[in-house]
């Protein structure tokens, strides 16, 4: 198992350093700063852990410091729609908090995760005492709206190769001279379907497809992205 490096700091200085890493949060005042520290509560999940299910009340908003997590809803026939694959330096459960509803999807842990709990309640009240952290909210779920847009015309315009090949250039890594996508220990083939709103089946076809084009190589610990630039032109088909 990964260690933390931040777990040798005290508490609150492990979150005022995550806190420096999310998007949008980066810049807050000490003082919002020294207010969520003392709000929040870490908490520790096993690989494969539900952190709370779909239509449970929003009571937590989470702030994650390790490991990756999966946003998913189900569909009325009972298929696994992944809204959002979230990694250290995020942030979930905030849309949930503000709209005063459930929440809209079930987020699990992809591997052993540390992550930081606020209640939703002082999370209100800190946007209302805060000008700073209330835009930083806004700019934050403005983010997740623009997303969301790109994710329906991903799923309703694109076809499985061009959604892939987005995926793939969004996740890439500078590895070795080349742009490699690692396979971690949870992106199976299942999961990958999932991300991409299809079916294992329909995605390996899509792979092979986009390999015997000269775009990709399949190893077994990555993928490898052999034409970036041709990658890009599949992506917006």
């Amino acid at each position: 198992m990964s260690t933390n490096p931040s777990s040798a700091l005290a508490p609150s200085a492990r979150l005022k350093t995550l806190l420096s890493r999310i998007r949008r949060f980066d810049g807050l005042p000490p003082e919002v700063q020294e207010r969520i520290a003392a709000s929040a509560s870490p908490r520790r999940f096993a690989a494969g852990q539900v952190i709370y299910i779909e239509g449970e009340p929003a009571e937590f908003f989470y702030l994650l410091e390790r490991g990756w997590v999966k946003a998913t809803r189900m569909s009325r026939d009972g298929r696994e729609q992944a809204m959002l694959f979230l990694e250290a330096g995020e942030i979930f459960g905030d849309i949930a908090v503000f709209s005063g509803t459930t929440y809209p999807g079930t987020v699990v842990a992809l591997e052993d995760v540390d992550a930081w709990a606020l209640p939703a309640g002082e999370l209100l009240e800190l946007t209302q005492q805060f000008p700073a952290l209330a835009m930083a909210v806004i700019r934050h779920l403005s983010d997740r709206v623009l997303h969301y847009i790109s994710l329906v015309e991903d799923l309703s315009l694109r076809n499985v190769e061009a959604r892939l090949a987005n995926t793939l250039l969004q996740h890439a890594e500078a590895h070795g001279g080349q742009l490699i996508v690692p396979r971690r220990d949870w992106t199976t083939f299942d999961e990958m379907a999932v991300r991409l709103g299809t079916v294992r089946d329909v995605l390996s076809r899509g792979l092979k497809t986009l390999e015997s084009e000269g775009l990709l190589r399949v190893e077994k610990q990555a993928i490898v992205l052999l034409d970036p630039k041709g990658l890009a032109e599949r992506g917006h088909r």
